[in-house]
C-alpha cells in the first residue's frame, strides 16, 4: 500500500532562536519512501543535518524572530502488514543480552525505574517472563489509563502517568517502558505516524502517535499501549530512551507553537494513478 504523511507546524518565536528540529522519516525507512521526505521552512533558512546517537536524522536550525513555518508532504511504500507477534519470543538473560541494548534496561528522564520498580515487581513478578510479561506489562497500562489530549503534559513522567490514570499516547508509552525495564526488559521509546488505517476513523485532528519497541528473541518488536492491538502502516521518525530524545522540535529559548497540522491517510488506487 502507498501512505501519504506530511506535517505543517508553526512556531512564533520572539528573537531569533536555535532549534534542533527532529521531524524526518527515519533512516530504517528511506528506501520505503516513493517521493522525497524533504523539510520545508519558511523562511527558507539553512539547515545542519546529522545523525544523532540513537540514529535518527536531526536538523539543527536559528529560527528567525517572528513566524516559522516547517512542513513535509511525501508518499511512503508499506507493506500493509500489521505490527508483528513474538507469541514465542524468549527474555535474554542480563549477560546474554547485545551492549546496544543496555542503555534501554537504565532509567532515563521520563521513565522513573528507580520509583516503579518494586511496584512492577509486586505487579508482574510471578508472570512467566518474555512474550507474556510483555502483552501482561501492556494490557496494565492500557486499562490503567484513560486517554485524552486535555491531560498532555510535556512535564509528565511515568510515574506520574501512573498515580494520575490519565495521559496521552506518550504517557502510555513511558509507563510501559518503565515497567519493562523494571521487569529486566529492554525498551525503547518510538515516534512516528500512524494514521487510521485498517480501523475506524478517529473524529480528532491527526497527530503524531508515539510507541515503543522490546528486545526479545534477538530483535525488536512494535508494541502500542495505547491502542493495545497491532495496527497497520507505522511510519517510524524517531527511537531514543524517551520522548527527550526524540522531541519534535527542541528549542532553546522562548517560542510560542501557532499552527499544529498533521496527515497520514491511505493513497487509494485511483489516487496513486494505479
Amino acid at each position: 500500500m502507498q501512505i501519504r504523511a506530511g506535517y505543517e507546524i508553526s512556531y512564533d518565536c520572539p528573537q531569533p532562536t536555535p532549534m534542533i528540529l527532529t521531524l524526518s522519516v527515519h533512516p530504517s525507512r528511506i528506501s520505503d519512501l516513493l517521493t522525497s521526505d524533504r523539510m520545508r521552512l519558511d523562511p527558507p533558512l539553512s539547515a545542519n543535518t546529522y545523525h544523532d546517537s540513537f540514529g535518527n536524522f536531526c536538523h539543527v536550525i536559528r529560527a528567525p524572530a517572528g513566524r516559522l513555518t516547517v512542513s513535509a508532504d511525501f508518499r511512503v511504500r508499506d507493506s500493509g502488514e500489521l505490527d508483528a507477534a513474538g507469541l514465542q519470543a524468549k527474555q535474554h538473560a542480563l549477560e546474554d543480552l547485545p551492549v546496544e541494548a543496555l542503555l534501554f534496561l537504565l532509567g532515563s528522564r521520563y521513565c522513573e525505574t528507580d520509583r516503579l520498580s518494586s511496584i512492577a515487581w509486586s505487579l508482574f513478578g510471578q508472570i512467566p517472563k518474555g512474550w507474556p510479561l510483555v502483552k501482561a506489562i501492556c494490557d496494565y497500562v492500557h486499562d490503567r489509563i484513560t486517554f485524552g489530549y486535555e491531560h498532555a503534559s510535556p512535564t509528565k513522567t511515568a510515574f506520574d502517568a501512573y498515580t494520575e490514570r490519565r495521559g496521552v499516547c506518550r504517557d502510555f508509552a513511558h509507563l510501559a517502558i518503565a515497567l519493562c525495564r523494571c521487569m529486566n526488559v529492554p525498551a525503547r521509546y518510538c515516534t512516528g505516524y500512524l494514521g487510521d488505517i485498517g480501523v475506524p476513523p478517529d473524529p480528532c485532528p491527526m497527530d503524531f502517535s508515539a510507541w515503543f519497541e522490546v528486545y526479545l528473541g534477538d530483535r525488536w518488536y512494535t508494541l502500542d499501549a495505547r491502542h493495545n492491538k497491532p495496527r497497520i502502516g507505522r511510519i517510524l521518525m524517531a527511537r531514543g530512551r524517551d520522548a527527550t530524545d526524540v522531541a519534535i522540535v527542541t528549542s532553546f529559548g522562548p517560542c510560542t507553537l501557532a499552527g499544529f497540522k498533521v496527515i497520514t491517510n491511505e493513497v487509494t488506487a485511483a489516487a496513486s494513478g494505479q
